[in-house]
Formats: C-alpha cells, structure tokens, sequence
C-alpha cells in the first residue's frame, strides 16, 4: 500500500470510531430512559397492587357479614 492508500484507511477508521461513539453514547442516554420508566412502572404497580388489597379486604369484610 501507498501513503495516499493508508490515510484513505485511517481516514475512514476515523470515521467509523466517530460513528461508534456517537451510537455508544445514544444507547446511553436511551438505557438512562429505559431505567427510569421502569422505575416508574414499579411505582404504579406497587400502587395498583396496595389498592387492590385494600379494595379485596373491605369486599371481603363486607361480604363476610
């Protein structure tokens, strides 16, 4: 290979370690989402469930008698 033939290569390595990082750094920030609303889903399930036990606890009282 010639000089002119090796900086064609680095110059596209370059290019694609650029394009890499900046996917790397995407998925980041997406999984730093992700994290989050499951948070917040289990949050809502843990609401959903305290109700429902309430809820099946005073139908079951009321029932009861």
């Amino acid at each position: 290979m010639n000089k002119q033939d090796t900086e064609l290569v680095l110059t596209h390595l370059e290019y694609i370690k650029d394009k890499v990082d900046a996917n790397f750094n995407h998925l980041q920030k997406l999984n730093g989402r992700v994290r989050n609303n499951e948070v917040t889903l289990s949050w809502i399930k843990g609401i959903g469930s305290g109700i429902t036990f309430i809820v099946s606890c005073i139908l079951g009282y009321i029932i009861k008698e």
